[in-house]
């Protein structure tokens, strides 16, 4: 075959092929970064279709794959030796477990190698399918039933990937069809013969897809076997929700809680502000003993620059105008607006219609939706939030010790339930822990403090799911204790409810990581927040004070402004600091203009960089496409630089534009494989020229240079008489 567009057409729709076995990985397993796996086969299938050398190519995916592996799983410099070092001595160790078959102590590391050797391999495969047998209906038939049973046995749907698979599949057989007739046959063949192949076969391919799609479908002769499956695994003992990991990241669903996640690094926004906030979606005040649920709705609307009509900060209570703008990344699918504690307004969003666009607010959970005026869901892009951060008096903290008159009862007894049968040694320990402390705070913070002090563990993956007569709560207060946020935020919130003490459960995320400075001079710094930050955390009801927040977690701080306004040891420093990670190094402190180097000039820069740090796979994929896309110009230019020269000289009519036009024609011809000897005289280049296309044109033509050479002048009307010579010549060398 040669290196042509049809070629790269059937490189094209095999790639299209090998990534419908992709694109369930990412939805079924625990594998994420797949844009990186998709980068390495653009990669592999370009070498591979420019036929570059073996050795060429083994290095380009070597590189590769070592840059990716340390991007994915290590923290040093690509150029710091140790975690090279590192790697090779695991990838030591797991050859060891292969061959004694410890599938499970495989480091995540290794499994990213053997990912990307498997996909090589299949490119490989593919690349001799094509080439050599020119036949590939075994892959196509495979990657059929491949989807279609993961179709049928799990929750991945197969709709559109089985009229993608179907189009490319018949695309890629049809070509290779062609040239099997045409090297079976002997026959020459030109782009003519290509079209008149290649038009029927698209249109029947459109046509068998449309009446496909548009055909009427029978019913299943057999009931789907997923809601079975999942009912028997129900029975056996263990709820769906933590049958197994799932991933982290927000969700609405919180009525099973329990059970091990894997991380997920997908950026969900970047926000601009003067420090850390934690990030409010909403709140849960309903423990049902396996998880949360909210007890009803009421919904209100506003519009932008309204008041946020949520339980504001009592006006007694000294506070901090701030705003901060945030980014969504463009995998965020909700329609739900995150925003901080004491959040007042929203000045903007994106986008934005006046007349139509509009938020609602769920009173009960406090959460915020972005909809049409008919109650759409919107998905937001950018927004802007005003908000206020309360500096507390320590004194006003320490004021509640009972139930107050002023308080409504309806909302004290909502607050303050918990189940029924939540087992009575839950309460017992609030008790203990709390003994001796006087009022609500005291009591608060000392249960707090009480999980980083008594042996509990922060862990992800080795974290029970309750039983069917197991009280989540109970279960990792008395048994585990081992989990991560919603374990300790959720027994917070329930022992507090115990001992008369109103709480509610929040979600949301924390600050996320800092990322970079503002402006010279602004306090401003960037944050991004991933999947990995979504979080759950406490916030206590004080009759004086509103919803204060507390932060159980291990390893976690959310912190408060407190002002000490009394003495005494009662009330535990927690002042809100700027976080460490965004404090400027000595070394730019010491020279200023180091850090006004490292800062951005300008807001539109600021948030550029931002855009760039949420979509940099997005703009690897696309840059790398753009260079792929470079080569393979650079390979066929044969094909389309001599019309591009035709289309420049078309219309010039000077007679000086021979000499150029004549020099051109020399490297086109060279380029065409032509190419003049050393020592080669132009007459007799021309007629070598003139022997290999069977003309006399190229002769004339180097007369007529010749005598421009030695004259430097032409006859009036040269160009117009010879140009249809160079035209000839120059249309010769299309290949």
């Amino acid at each position: 075959m040669k290196r042509d567009i049809p070629t790269f057409l059937l490189y094209v729709f095999s790639f299209f092929l090998l990534w419908e076995w992709l694109r369930p990985v990412n939805q079924l397993t625990d594998t994420s970064n797949m844009g990186i796996f998709i980068i390495f086969l653009i990669i592999s299938f370009t070498a591979s279709f420019l036929n570059l050398k073996v050795i060429w190519q083994s290095t380009l995916m070597v590189i590769f794959i070592l840059v990716s592996i340390h991007h994915l799983h290590y923290e040093e410099g690509l150029f710091n030796i140790s975690w090279l070092s590192s790697f090779t001595m695991d990838c030591m160790d797991n050859i060891r477990y292969l061959i004694g078959r410890q599938w499970y102590n495989l480091s995540n590391e290794f499994r990213t190698l053997l990912f990307f050797i498997l996909l090589g391999l299949m490119v490989y495969l593919i690349h001799y399918w094509l080439l050599r047998k020119q036949r590939i209906f075994i892959f196509f038939f495979m990657t059929l039933v491949y989807i279609t049973v993961l179709d049928t046995f799990t929750p991945y749907s197969a709709k559109i990937a089985i009229i993608r698979t179907v189009v490319a599949g018949f695309a890629v057989m049809g070509m290779l069809t062609f040239y099997r007739i045409i090297q079976k046959e002997k026959v020459h063949f030109d782009a003519g013969k290509i079209r008149k192949w290649m038009i029927p076969l698209s249109l029947m391919i459109l046509f068998s897809v449309l009446v496909g799609i548009a055909a009427p479908k029978a019913s299943p002769i057999w009931p789907d076997p997923v809601p079975y499956l999942t009912a028997s695994n129900d029975k056996a003992g263990t709820s769906s929700h933590g049958a197994g990991p799932h991933r982290i990241g927000y969700s609405t669903d919180d009525t099973a809680l329990g059970g091990p996640f894997v991380g997920d690094d997908q950026a969900v926004f970047a926000y601009k502000g003067n420090g850390e906030n934690y990030w409010k979606m909403e709140t849960k005040d309903m423990y049902t003993g396996k998880g949360w649920i909210a007890s009803g709705s009421t919904f209100q609307s506003f519009k932008k620059g309204d008041l946020v009509p949520i339980y504001s900060i009592p006006a007694e209570v000294e506070k901090i105008k701030e705003t901060t703008r945030v980014t969504l990344n463009g995998s965020y699918k909700f329609n739900y607006v995150m925003y901080p504690a004491g959040v007042t307004k929203v000045l903007s969003i994106q986008p934005s219609n006046q007349h139509t666009n509009e938020f609602l607010i769920d009173g009960n959970n406090e959460k915020i939706s972005f909809v049409t005026s008919n109650q759409q869901p919107v998905v937001p892009q950018f927004f802007t939030v005003e908000f206020d951060i309360p500096k507390y008096k320590a004194s006003e903290l320490l004021k509640t010790t009972a139930f107050p008159a002023e308080m409504n009862r309806a909302f004290y007894e909502k607050y303050t339930m918990v189940p029924s049968h939540l087992p009575p040694r839950v309460k017992e320990l609030a008790e203990e822990i709390t003994r001796g402390k006087t009022n609500w705070y005291d009591k608060a913070k000392a249960v707090e403090e009480y999980f980083s002090n008594t042996g509990y563990i922060y862990d992800q993956k080795n974290v029970a799911v309750p039983g069917e007569k197991d009280d989540y709560v109970d279960q990792f207060l008395f048994e585990t204790k081992r989990g991560y946020c919603d374990n300790f935020s959720t027994s917070m919130a329930v022992m507090l409810r115990t001992i008369g003490i109103p709480t509610r459960w929040v979600k949301g995320y924390t600050g996320g990581e800092f990322q970079a400075y503002g402006d010279e001079g602004s306090s401003k710094q960037f944050y991004e927040v991933t999947n990995n930050n979504a979080h759950s955390w406490v916030e206590v009801f004080f009759p004086n004070l509103g919803w204060v927040p507390f932060e159980p977690t291990i390893g976690f701080s959310n912190e408060v402004n407190i002002n000490y306004d009394v003495e005494g040891d009662s009330v535990v420093s927690n002042q809100r600091i700027t976080p460490s990670s965004v404090k400027k190094t000595q070394k730019e402190e010491k020279n200023p203009t180091m850090a006004k180097k490292d800062s951005n000039p300008s807001d539109w820069k600021e948030t550029f960089m931002t855009k760039v740090k949420l979509h940099w796979g997005r703009i690897l994929f696309i840059t790398l496409l753009l260079a792929g896309i470079g080569v393979l110009l650079y390979r066929l230019r044969g094909r389309w630089a001599p019309y591009g020269i035709l289309f420049f000289y078309k219309y010039k009519k000077k007679d000086e534009n021979f000499g150029s036009a004549y020099l051109i024609l020399l490297n086109q011809l060279e380029r065409y494989g032509l190419k003049r000897k050393e020592d080669q005289t132009l007459q007799s280049y021309a007629r070598y020229i003139d022997t290999f296309f069977s003309t006399r044109e190229m002769t004339r033509l180097t007369a007529r240079y010749e005598q421009y050479l030695y004259h430097q002048r032409l006859p009036k009307g040269t160009w117009k008489e010879t140009r249809e010579l160079w035209e000839n010549l120059i249309k010769k060398t299309i290949a």
